[in-house]
């Protein structure tokens, strides 16, 4: 089976305002403009839920590992036993949860364990894992629930075999909408549809809230997104309008909680490339900051500004006399050594290792 992944379906990468550090060194190194930020919501549309899709293409491959026999499949007492070596030394992900009546209650957590064993596909055939989804199951659960929940694991797996096909109806809207420069949101709408009725047929309306319905809460929220990036009756200041009324229409819950912090982040980004743009002072910045994402990531913004333009300053002056050792010396290897040391007086490891990239984003920016 191939563990090949692919990109999520229509699911967004919800980054928390607590590593917000990691979105200062974005904002340090790659600067998005507006255009680059439609592009890359506009990718995160365009193929099945990452897990989904990824299961859904190794069950449905011919080249499946016989990494256990089928008389060792009847030998699981836990289900842990003997695991591939993807999931040695790791703990079980998931839950199994159940009430007073011993009934299944089902949760995302559920998915989340059926998720745990399937990875481990293209390392053991198909038979194997779920006769250790299933140990594990009546192992830790009392009936009426492990029935039920082995059930539930053989519907999932059924429904992940019949995926690829919506998907070929569709094709690649990722790559459409690269190649036409808009994603087209109708047939994003259908294919999702596709799927909504292929759930269906093998789950409960129960289930499929409980497995799908915090990943469809984003998808409804990366949809419409792009569905406002991408009209160009509005202006910029009716986007942020729109995208911000959408936000507050939402309920409340951890997943709208999530969506702001993201919108956050995301203004926090463009409206900082806008006023340096414009020649803001640092104070007007780390107002903006401190307003959207708190005092303490303000702070620390600020602090990546000075290294910044610290940075900056010796890379202009590493280009300046880089150029003037290549166009002085005669000896193309003892401008390289010359060259190599320069580097090492400016920067240090880390830095090294981007300068090349930074000097291909500086390039780009002169064009």
């Amino acid at each position: 089976m191939s563990n090949n992944r692919r990109p999520a379906y229509l699911s967004i990468a919800i980054i928390a305002v607590v590593v917000i550090a990691i979105a200062a060194a974005v904002i340090m190194w790659f600067k998005p403009d507006s255009q680059r930020m439609d592009t890359a919501q506009s990718a995160s549309i365009g193929s099945t839920d990452a897990s989904e899709s990824t299961l859904s293409t190794a069950l449905n491959s011919e080249q499946t590992g016989q990494t256990a026999s089928a008389q060792n499949q009847s030998e699981f007492v836990t289900g842990l036993e003997r695991l591939p070596r993807s999931l040695k030394g790791t703990q079980v992900d998931g839950e199994i949860i159940i009430d007073e009546n011993k009934q299944l209650v089902v949760t995302e957590g559920l998915r989340r364990l059926f998720d745990y064993f399937l990875s481990a596909i293209g390392e053991e055939d198909e038979a194997v894992i779920f006769a250790r989804v299933e140990s594990y199951i009546r192992q830790h659960t009392p009936e009426p629930a492990a029935s039920q929940a082995v059930a539930i694991f053989g519907k999932y797996v059924a429904y992940l075999k019949a995926l690829p096909e919506i998907e070929k109806r569709y094709g690649n809207l990722q790559l459409q909408a690269t190649k036409s420069g808009e994603l087209d949101l109708n047939a994003v709408a259908q294919q999702k549809q596709d799927v909504a009725n292929l759930r269906q047929q093998y789950f409960d309306k129960t289930t499929i809230a409980a497995f799908f319905g915090a990943s469809d809460s984003y998808d409804d929220y990366s949809m419409e997104m792009v569905r406002i990036n991408q009209n160009q009756q509005m202006s910029e200041a009716q986007k942020q309008a729109a995208r911000q009324d959408y936000i507050s229409r939402l309920p409340d819950s951890a997943i709208k909680t999530n969506i702001m912090q993201q919108a956050n982040l995301g203004e926090l980004m463009v409206r900082t490339e806008q006023m340096k743009a414009a020649g803001a002072s640092s104070e007007a910045l780390y107002n903006m900051r401190r307003e959207l994402v708190g005092a303490p990531a303000a702070e620390r913004l600020a602090q990546v500004d000075q290294e910044d333009a610290n940075f900056d300053q010796r890379f202009t002056q590493y280009q300046t006399q880089k150029q003037r050792l290549l166009s002085q010396s005669a000896d193309p290897a003892e401008a390289q050594t010359q060259i190599d040391q320069l580097e090492q007086q400016l920067f240090d490891d880390a830095e090294r290792k981007r300068l090349s990239g930074y000097a291909a984003l500086q390039e780009t920016k002169t064009q």
